[in-house]
């Protein structure tokens, strides 16, 4: 299968595909007489899971912690269930995150009248840092 049609097999793109290999999470595809890579099943199922751990959000270093898990059969489960718990804490941080994100904006559109004139209780909470608790945010009032 050409890399055209392993893109439309996977849901990937073929810049994706050929970028997986430049970094070792795919092996390098064959190639055919002509030169085009030529990708088997295997390198199908490994797209695929590869694709799958994106999708759950893991970045491309644990993808690729959990491809060396998955390709070695003496692994602990727990070494998987350690990598799949790690992640879930830092997707809980980046929710808290977003949900004080959130917060802050509803606080700053509740307190706008919305109306015609020109005082404008977001633009000045923006200005001042009023009510953000995300990290890297001040959450006081600038002098």
């Amino acid at each position: 299968m050409n890399i055209g049609q392993a893109a439309k097999h996977t849901g990937l793109s073929a810049k994706m595909i050929r970028y997986y290999e430049s970094i070792d999470l795919l092996p390098r595809a064959g190639r055919s007489e002509s030169g085009y890579r030529q990708y088997s099943a295997s390198d199908l199922h490994r797209l695929a899971f590869i694709k799958r751990a994106r999708d759950l959000g893991f970045s491309l270093e644990e993808v690729g912690r959990l491809l060396a898990l998955w390709q070695d059969k003496q692994r602990a489960s727990a070494d998987v269930k350690a990598l799949a718990e790690g992640h879930i804490a830092e997707l809980e941080r980046k929710i808290a995150e977003m949900s004080a994100l959130r917060d802050t904006l509803v606080e700053l559109a509740d307190s706008c009248q919305g109306d015609s004139r020109p005082d404008c209780p977001i633009l000045q909470g923006l200005e001042e840092g009023v009510g953000c608790g995300a990290p890297g945010c001040s959450s006081h009032r600038q002098p």
